[in-house]
């Protein structure tokens, strides 16, 4: 009896929470049939919401893998003093608002402080311009391939490893031969939680974005500024693209967890 309460529980749980929201959101956005969702959604600003979103998305995905792999590699294969606190400032992402961490790039890359105020005079924008948008986004989705790759390379081991070293393999043939294919489907569902992560972000963007609009906003940003002006339409039709996407990084992340 006990166990049918908790499940009731947590249905109902779920669907006032979840299932419900969104609902009613999709159902908003095709009552009208699916032409206001296709006319939302490839207007001018609605692609370049788009392709900003891409463009800092796979940037930050980019970034997290090559940072992932080698950082899950340092801990699971090598001592070192520092090992526990670079272990921890890993999750460090985690535990901090996307809102404090824009603040804080601003802080340093901004233009009035020295390392931003050096880059303009170089002719770098990052504030307020792709670039911090990028390291924003990295930021909060830091941990994610790390997390992935270290527990499957900690049970694979490194026997392999040191034969290939013994039998003449240099480091980069043992990464691409031995190390890499063990790791290929954790690293491959952390680089979906990334890219997933990455598309979703919000806080941390929309501090050093500036929210100018066909400039730097993102689709989430572009779903903010629809809904404040009103247009409702749009607003709802690129939250559904936004929900749609987060189902199909479900479906893949389902398909590509390690087993065990």
């Amino acid at each position: 009896m006990a166990k049918h309460g908790l499940r009731v529980i947590a249905i109902a749980y779920l669907f006032f929470l979840l299932v419900l929201p969104v609902g009613l959101i999709v159902w908003r956005t095709f009552g009208d049939g699916l032409g206001p969702f296709v006319e939302a959604l490839t207007s001018a600003s609605a692609v370049h919401a788009f392709q900003v979103t891409l463009t800092v998305a796979l940037w930050a995905v980019a970034a997290n893998t090559v940072f992932g792999i080698g950082t899950a590699i340092l801990l699971v294969r090598h001592n070192f003093p520092g090992k526990r606190l670079l272990n921890a400032l890993i999750d460090l992402p985690m535990a901090v608002s996307p809102v404090v961490v824009g603040l804080a790039l601003i802080l340093v890359y901004g233009k009035f402080a020295p390392v931003g105020g050096l880059l303009e005079s170089w002719g770098v924008q990052v504030i307020f311009s792709t670039p911090g948008m990028v390291l924003a986004t990295v930021f909060v989705a830091l941990p994610l391939v790390v997390r992935a790759v270290v527990p499957v390379l900690e049970e694979l081991g490194d026997e392999q490893e040191q034969a290939a070293h013994t039998l003449g393999a240099s480091r980069l043939q043992t990464f691409l031969r031995i190390t890499l294919p063990g790791i290929r489907w954790a690293l491959a569902y952390g680089v979906v939680l990334c890219l997933a992560r990455s598309l979703g972000e919000y806080g941390a963007v929309a501090v050093v974005s500036g929210r100018l609009v066909d400039q730097t906003q993102t689709l989430t940003l572009f779903v903010e500024e629809r809904f404040q002006n009103f247009d409702q339409p749009a607003a709802f039709a690129a939250a559904t693209a936004l929900a749609l996407i987060a189902v199909i990084t479900l479906l893949l992340t389902k398909f590509l967890r390690p087993k065990g």
